[in-house]
């Protein structure tokens, strides 16, 4: 019974399979087409997505973020557009003490030299490490050096 049964359902399925084929080549030809490039659009917008996010999580990894404290001294960015048409002038001013870091990034700078005190965004400014002074060394020359028994 079961072999008469594995028979029938084999029979009953063939027919259906040869007619859900495309016997037009031309017309078959077509959809293959359409379909393989339907692919190709899928696989490349995949592909930029990774793309998109393996930069993005790099880029990111390498900012370094700059945390500033009350007192810190720091440069200040400034752009200014000159007289002349496409002259940008691009500097770094300064030396400004921070006063006050508000959220977000925004700073409180103060001028030492003119006691004025301004807002300015976070990505505007960059720690001032200075010019360290080399401290003062005494040099012993070796020609000079006592040797072992004249102490």
């Amino acid at each position: 019974m079961v072999r008469h049964a594995t028979i029938w359902w084999k029979l009953s399925t063939e027919p259906k399979a040869v007619k859900w084929c495309n016997m037009d080549l031309t017309q078959a030809e077509v959809a293959r087409k359409l379909q393989l490039e339907e692919l190709e659009c899928l696989r490349n917008e995949a592909y930029a997505r990774i793309y998109k996010e393996k930069t993005k999580a790099f880029h990111d990894h390498h900012i370094q973020k700059e945390d500033f404290q009350e007192g810190d001294e720091v440069l200040l960015y400034n752009s200014r557009l000159r007289l002349m048409p496409g002259k940008l002038r691009s500097i770094w001013e300064g030396t400004f003490k921070v006063k006050e870091i508000k959220p977000y990034g925004v700073g409180e700078l103060f001028d030492p030299k003119g006691e004025a005190t301004f807002k300015v965004n976070g990505h505007r400014v960059k720690k001032y490490h200075g010019y360290k002074l080399p401290k003062e060394l005494e040099v012993f020359l070796l020609a000079d050096a006592p040797r072992e028994g004249e102490v």
